[in-house]
């Protein structure tokens, strides 16, 4: 089965997205987890975009060593002479040269004829190749250029010294048909073809990335150019991780595969996520959070009686643990009944829809039932948690240009009070160390999330958080108009919920009072 290649550009285009800005630090770390994804070239920036990037580039370039390091390079020869710089220590160096040859760059951004284009990038790729044995030429926006033109530049490139032509649909301009196309017209006519690779570059500004190099691999790509998540430029780039799971979940169709360790693609997903800070929407394909989410109970029934009447791959390919059946108003009585037996509860028909109706009662309040809501309806604990602490008054004092400082009177239980104040890095972090210290109690933040439950300028805003202390783990709500309001009673709440998961600590199932 022929192998396609994987070139990341993450670090790269990625990093190109509004709002990423990646340290050198971050960029070894991700580096080095596309390492372990087993991608066979990773593009690590731009160098002579500016010396951080070079450094950053260097970096990279001395802690891969199973993957090609690439340096971006415009057809300039101090662009050339800076990524050299970058990639002196690589193990195994690639020199990204590009240069624009539709009509529209070449009139309005290079102000170049046709022969004015080939004269600069011939010269580029030769002055490169005496310090690159690999090149990898792109000819931008190769989408909008003339079919017989781009024939042109890739002849002129291979006669140069490229190892590698690259066909990027730079403004996601194409479909599937027309970028195919360009890959057949390409192997067909150019001379010398057979001597290079063809590489596939898309954006995703009409939402076909994935499906133009899924394409371009039907004729006759060896390679593909994307990023993990999708990130990049405007609307991103092609999906790697949607890329190679469309190779493995269709191989008699494709009769193409790449080498990467897919059970490293969730993995590789966190990671980037959290260091960009740009979050998987929820139905992202392969690695959002629903990808392997059912709620509706017909899916549910069918999932649990063959996986594969709802899943066309597994979430262990991809470095999961399992799929995931939501327990929410679409849920029917059988995903219901498999969740109580997964959290060690047998219970004859007759609790099982006592229970269930209970659940159902709940489901059409809550937008999803966890699993220690489903604990607290079989065990009767439907009611407030006891209120060690309650929420009295929150005082915020914030300005654009003065440290955020928090007052906050907590209420016990026998009626007297504690007030104290805190500053913090914003008012929700003031706030919570304001908190800490009328408490005493030292608990990790593990999430915090907002979300709107009303709509309109009076929306009530609803804020979750996750607190850990040693091995508790618990969430907290909290309701209000006031976001800031919002988040202390979600906080308040959640140490409430610690202090009494303290008292009481899980039983073991059988010795469960049930319903």
């Amino acid at each position: 089965m022929r192998k396609i290649y994987i070139f990341d550009t993450t670090l790269r285009d990625g990093e190109q997205s509004p709002g990423v800005n990646l340290n050198m630090q971050e960029k070894v770390e991700i580096a080095l987890q596309l390492e372990k994804l087993g991608v066979d070239r990773m593009e690590a920036g731009f160098p002579a975009a500016s010396p951080g990037d070079l450094a950053g580039v260097s970096a990279v370039a001395r802690a891969v060593k199973n993957a090609s390091v690439i340096a971006l390079s415009r057809s300039r020869e101090q662009d050339i002479e800076a990524a050299r710089e970058a990639l002196k220590d690589a193990q195994d160096p690639c020199l990204h040269l590009f240069l624009a040859t539709s009509p529209i760059h070449r009139q309005h951004k290079l102000r170049m004829e046709k022969h004015q284009v080939l004269e600069t990038a011939e010269a580029a790729i030769r002055y490169a190749k005496k310090y690159f044995s690999k090149i990898e030429f792109s000819p931008e926006d190769a989408g909008r250029t003339e079919l017989d033109f781009l024939c042109e530049v890739t002849e002129m490139a291979i006669r140069a010294g490229a190892t590698v032509v690259n066909i990027p649909d730079t403004v996601g301009y194409m479909t599937p048909y027309e970028y195919g196309n360009i890959f057949k017209t390409l192997k067909e006519n150019v001379p010398g073809i057979e001597k290079i690779q063809l590489s596939a570059h898309c954006h995703d500004d009409l939402g076909m990335a994935t499906a133009n190099a899924l394409a371009a691999i039907l004729n006759g790509a060896d390679q593909i150019e994307g990023t993990i998540n999708g990130i990049g430029e405007r609307a991103g780039n092609t999906s790697i991780e949607e890329v190679a799971m469309a190779l493995e979940t269709r191989q008699e169709f494709f009769q193409a595969k790449t080498t990467l360790t897919l059970s490293e693609i969730a993995r590789t997903s966190r990671l980037v996520s959290k260091l960009t800070g740009m979050v998987v929407p929820g139905n992202k394909a392969i690695v959002g959070a629903n990808a392997f989410a059912h709620e509706s109970g017909i899916h549910q029934d069918g999932m649990l009686k063959e996986k594969t009447t709802y899943e066309i791959m597994s979430p262990e390919t991809i470095g999961l643990k399992e799929s995931k059946l939501v327990l929410g108003k679409h849920s029917g009585r059988h995903a219901f009944q498999e969740k109580l037996v997964d959290l060690g509860y047998n219970l004859d028909d007759e609790h099982v829809n006592a229970a269930f109706a209970k659940f159902k009662d709940l489901a059409d309040k809550k937008k999803s039932v966890t699993d220690e809501d489903i604990v607290a309806l079989l065990e009767e604990k439907l009611i407030e948690t006891p209120e060690v602490f309650s929420l009295e008054t929150i005082q915020v004092s914030y300005g654009n240009q003065s440290t955020p400082t928090a007052t906050v009177r907590i209420k016990l239980l026998d009626g007297g009070y504690l007030e104290e104040a805190a500053v913090g890095n914003g008012s929700v972090d003031a706030i919570y160390k304001a908190i800490d210290k009328a408490t005493k109690e030292e608990v990790e933040l593990d999430d915090y999330s907002i979300q709107s439950v009303t709509h309109g300028k009076d929306a009530l805003g609803e804020v979750h958080v996750v607190l850990k202390q040693g091995d508790y783990a618990v969430l907290g709500r909290g309701v209000s108009t006031d976001i800031l309001e919002a988040s202390a009673r979600a906080y308040v709440d959640a140490i409430n919920r610690l202090i009494e998961k303290r008292k009481s600590p899980a039983r073991s199932r059988d010795n469960v009072t049930l319903i």
